[in-house]
């Protein structure tokens, strides 16, 4: 009964993400947020807190909460932050989990 349980529960988070996912997708797109390059990338600066980490070789934005990883399009920017707390501001292209870079500064 307990896998029973833990399965559905599992299910059933998994179809709200992938939902969610897919809503907001189709959103950005209706909004004509799609640029020449036909990658799905925020039209606005966003800020995304993690930590500035080394991983398969490149230096990427960890966040330690949602455990997602996010690429940057200008590691160099980020190379004074390895091991640090930090808040990024830039654009999401959102098909390939890249931060446009505008600013990396220390998270308080």
């Amino acid at each position: 009964m307990k896998r029973f349980l833990r399965f559905s529960l599992a299910a059933a988070l998994t179809l709200v993400v992938v939902s969610g996912e897919w809503s907001a997708r189709a959103e950005q797109q209706s909004e004509g947020q799609i640029p020449a390059s036909g990658e799905a990338t925020t039209q606005e600066a966003k800020s995304f807190s993690g930590n500035i980490v080394k991983e398969n070789g490149k230096l990427v934005l960890k966040d330690p909460v949602t455990k997602v990883i996010y690429n940057l399009d200008d590691p160099a920017k980020a190379k004074q932050y390895v091991g640090k707390r930090v808040k990024v501001t830039g654009k999401l292209e959102m098909n390939t989990n890249t931060i446009r870079v505008e600013s990396i500064e220390v998270a308080m």
